[in-house]
C-alpha cells in the first residue's frame, strides 16, 4: 500500500530527484521566475518556501541548513539579503504556481513558478501611495 507517503517521485531515483530540486531552487532564487513542468513546480514550492523561512530567521544555523539545498554562494547571499526580507510581513505562501501551456515535444503541462512579492521590497507600495494622495488634494 502507498498510504501516507508525501511527495512525488517524478520518475527519478532519490539522488537524482534531490539534485534536480536543489538545482531548481537555486535557479528560482537567481532568476526569481522559472518555467518547468507542473509536477516539478509543485514539489519545488515546498522547498522554496522552506528556504524563505530559513532566510527570514537569518541566524548561522539557518544559513548552514539553507546551504544544503542552495548550490551557489551568490544565490545564498541573494536569498538571505534580498529575497527573504521582502516576506517579513507574510506568514507563508511565498511562491505562486501558474499553469502555463503544454510543452510542444511531449505535451507535458508546464507551469511558471515565481515569488509572490516580485522584485519590490515590502515598503515600496506604501511609499508609492503617498504621492497619489498629495495629487488628489
Amino acid at each position: 500500500m502507498y498510504h501516507q507517503i508525501a511527495g512525488r517521485k517524478l520518475g527519478r531515483t532519490t539522488d537524482h530527484r534531490e539534485a534536480m530540486l536543489r538545482n531548481l531552487v537555486t535557479s528560482l532564487i537567481i532568476h526569481e521566475r522559472i518555467e518547468t513542468t507542473e509536477a516539478k513546480a509543485k514539489e519545488l514550492r515546498k522547498i522554496a518556501d522552506r528556504m524563505i523561512t530559513l532566510g527570514k530567521k537569518g541566524d548561522l544555523a539557518s544559513l548552514r541548513r539553507a546551504m544544503r539545498s542552495v548550490r551557489t554562494k551568490e544565490a545564498l547571499g541573494k536569498l538571505f539579503n534580498e529575497i527573504a526580507p521582502r516576506f517579513t510581513q507574510r506568514n507563508g505562501g511565498y511562491t505562486r504556481v501558474i499553469k502555463y501551456r503544454n510543452r510542444k515535444g511531449d505535451g507535458a503541462t508546464t507551469a511558471i513558478i515565481e515569488w509572490v512579492e516580485a522584485g519590490a521590497p515590502a515598503k515600496a507600495p506604501s511609499a508609492a501611495a503617498e504621492p497619489a494622495e498629495e495629487k488628489q488634494s
